[in-house]
């Protein structure tokens, strides 16, 4: 407490000189303390422009920190590193805005101070003069100094302005001072302004004109915010709910604080409010806002989180009717296969799988899916029962299943929101990977330790989980040798295919949507060197990239509108997979799309080296390079973003070399992946078969069966 005293007393002395400056040049208190006001805004305005600056940065950036927290929904470390990279980008200051709060805290205790202390301040007392004036004024007023309470000098004042006690104060002798001219200039302080006595504190209860300065300082509060929603960077981008909620809030407070304190403050917090205005027109001037930002793109964005919201409201109800439905006693009891996505995009992980278990069995399949949008909610086949699941219920499904097993490619079991069933404890949690690389690299730390069951791609993910098991020390999980069902589905649609040689070469630029992507990284780079191969360029983006940087897409289509040709081209249209399959050459960087590309066409990928996506930081503890990295070599060659200036000498060598890599590429997928070709019926096989097991354990020991010994809603018997 010193401490601050000691702070606090500093910055009221330095406060105390400009106010007697004001003083000495006004002669009238009330226009000193409007004048020190304005002061003060002059002194803190190059705060204010930085301010201004720093704020529209921060909503400039707005489009590309919510697509960082979509990019990174699930990593929020990898979120925050590529938010304070984008940070220091921009140069953006979070603390910037808080600055002026900051200042202006130790200005009004300052001010407090010097209003307390008139004595001190403004007429410069020495501070035994001061001490001794306090203590006539305690013994006149029959009481302690420390019963003066926080403003005995003020009390100094009101003493020797009446004339009954004037007297009392020349009489002092103090130390050789001429304690009449103190007195003199004491009894000459006007601290009236308009008939209001800026030294006193208004009161609740009493209505006079002190009750006018709380009144006019929440209407400045009201005027500064009206203002402000209207021009202000920040405020004009928040919604009616949240301007009038900050509106309100200032008026109470702005009233209330003028309330507690001398009339001379509140009034100086008045005319701060609406100095505030001018500041806020003079920095839109000097840094206007529609310099610098992309308003429509915003409109869009906010058009977009409407329709997002009005969507939720929907889905909500779609949920409700959907989770009534599942938790069905009935539907339970009866339930013995479920398959969950993450979204609509995720079936064709499962798609051969389903196909293999309906064509061995004639099992149902119940599937869960958290995508209102999901193809599969408007199925018609008879053995597979969709559900919609929304975030708010999907915790309490997921508790209620009564599944003997549940299929999944979400990682992080039990970890966050997908819980193991609290109902039946002997659920068989089965993960099967979206993916074909590495599990150590590309998911978290523990990501798959709950699971019961891993279908494994390949016997590099069977190393994998072995020795992840070994470093956490949890138990050994039942590794099933499936493989990988979507090279499989898109290797037969492809040799289906009818295929013809491009008449120029075609070179495809297929990255991902994490941080330092090539879209955002080196893509003019790349384009210029290519294009001077004479080959065909298609860019075509990653979905999430087109929906979650707009305003980047925007810029990119903006900058190549006038060279886009039947040779030059951005592909923004993924209903069809034919320019995958038909390029003479992908490039990427650390896409999946890779593999799907190779292993698909047996034709090279040539990588660029941006920056890695690392989801489990600690991958290294296992002593296994992960596939991600190693691939690389084998399916292609890779390139430095700094070396990006080769880049068509490496594509050419490549497209002439394809059919030595393409040896390479064939014989590597055969020896990789498990089960070629069939894995949906490897899984299958193993689905049904532990479902038959689990069928007869049960109806071993339980006496509740059927009269013919069958359960008639379910039947699991091979069909051959």
């Amino acid at each position: 407490m010193d401490v601050i005293s000691s702070v606090l007393g500093f910055i009221g002395t330095l406060l105390g000189y400009v106010m007697w400056l004001c003083f000495k040049i006004f002669k009238d208190y009330g226009v000193a303390i409007i004048f020190f006001t304005l002061l003060t805004k002059v002194i803190m305005f190059p705060i204010s422009l930085l301010v201004q600056k720093n704020s529209i940065k921060m909503v400039k950036m707005k489009p590309e920190l919510e697509a960082l927290k979509y990019q990174y929904i699930d990593d929020k470390d990898a979120y925050f590193d590529a938010q304070n990279a984008l940070y220091k980008k921009e140069k953006y200051s979070p603390m910037a805005g808080v600055w002026p709060l900051l200042l202006q805290l130790p200005i009004i205790l300052g001010l407090i101070d010097v209003v307390y202390k008139p004595l001190k301040h403004l007429f410069h007392m020495p501070a035994d003069v001061i001490n001794a004036f306090v203590n006539k004024t305690a013994e006149i007023m029959n009481m302690s100094v420390d019963a003066l309470g926080s403003s005995p000098q003020l009390k100094v004042v009101e003493l020797i302005q009446n004339p009954e006690f004037v007297g009392q104060f020349r009489a002092l002798s103090i130390g050789g001072y001429d304690t009449s001219s103190f007195v003199d200039k004491i009894a000459s302080l006007n601290m009236n302004f308009f008939g209001i006595n800026l030294a006193h504190i208004p009161s609740f209860t009493t209505i006079d004109l002190l009750f006018l300065v709380p009144v006019l300082a929440g209407l400045s509060a009201l005027i500064m915010c009206i203002i402000q929603n209207k021009i202000n960077v920040l405020q004009v981008e928040q919604n009616k709910l949240s301007q009038w909620g900050m509106t309100i809030f200032m008026i109470a407070f702005s009233t209330y604080f003028a309330f507690i304190v001398p009339t001379g403050v509140g009034l100086y917090w008045m005319w701060g409010n609406l100095f505030a205005i001018i500041v806020m027109y003079l920095v839109n001037i000097i840094y206007s806002p529609k310099k610098y930002i992309d308003y429509k793109a915003l409109e869009e964005l906010k058009r977009q989180t409407a329709a997002d919201k009005e969507k939720n409201k929907r889905c909500k109800k779609l949920a409700k009717a959907y989770y009534k439905q599942f938790c069905r006693p009935e539907n339970l009891e009866h339930m013995k296969l479920m398959f969950y996505a993450e979204g609509g995009g995720y079936y064709k992980y499962f798609s051969n799988i389903i196909d293999a278990v309906i064509e061995k069995s004639k099992l149902k399949i119940h599937y869960v899916t958290s995508d209102p949008d999901d193809p599969i909610l408007e199925n018609h086949h008879e053995r597979i029962i969709p559900y919609y699941v929304d975030e708010t219920r999907l915790i309490s499904l997921m508790m209620k299943v009564e599944a003997d097993m549940v299929v999944m490619t979400t990682p992080d079991l039990e970890k966050y929101h997908i819980k193991r069933s609290k109902v039946r404890r002997d659920v068989e949690y089965v993960y099967t990977d979206h993916g074909c690389t590495s599990i150590n690299l590309t998911y978290r730390t523990g990501a798959l330790d709950y699971f019961d069951t891993i279908f494994a791609v390949s016997p590099a993910q069977k190393e994998e989980v072995r020795a992840i098991e070994k470093l956490r020390g949890t138990s050994e999980k039942k590794i099933i040798e499936v493989g990988y069902g979507l090279i499989d589905n898109m290797i037969a649609a492809y040799e289906s295919s009818e295929k013809t040689e491009n008449e120029k070469k075609t070179i495809l630029i297929a990255p991902s949507w994490q941080y330092d992507n090539i879209m955002d990284s080196c893509l003019d780079g790349l384009v210029e060197g290519l294009r001077k191969t004479g080959y065909r360029v298609i860019i075509r983006p990653h979905p999430q990239y087109i929906k979650r940087f707009p305003m980047r897409i925007k810029e990119i289509m903006e900058k190549y509108r006038d060279e886009f040709n039947e040779d030059f081209m951005i592909e923004t249209d993924f209903s069809s997979n034919t320019t995958v399959y038909t390029a003479d050459l992908l490039i990427t960087d650390w896409s999946a799309i890779a593999y799907e590309y190779s292993f698909t066409t047996d034709k090279p990928t040539l990588f660029v080296n941006t920056q890695m996506k690392v989801v489990n930081r600690a991958y290294k503890k296992i002593k296994i390079t992960p596939y991600d990295i190693t691939a690389r070599d084998i399916i292609g060659r890779s390139i430095e973003k700094d070396d990006i200036d080769k880049i068509g000498e490496l594509a050419t060598d490549l497209i002439e070399n394809q059919a030595s890599y393409s040896d390479q590429i064939h014989s590597e997928k055969e020896s990789y992946f498990y089960n070629l070709g069939s894995s949906g019926e490897a899984a299958a096989d193993y689905i049904i078969s532990r479902l038959v097991k689990k069928k007869k354990k049960k109806q071993a020991s339980s006496e509740q069966t059927a009269p013919d010994g069958t359960d008639s809603q379910n039947k699991i018997e091979p069909t051959a």
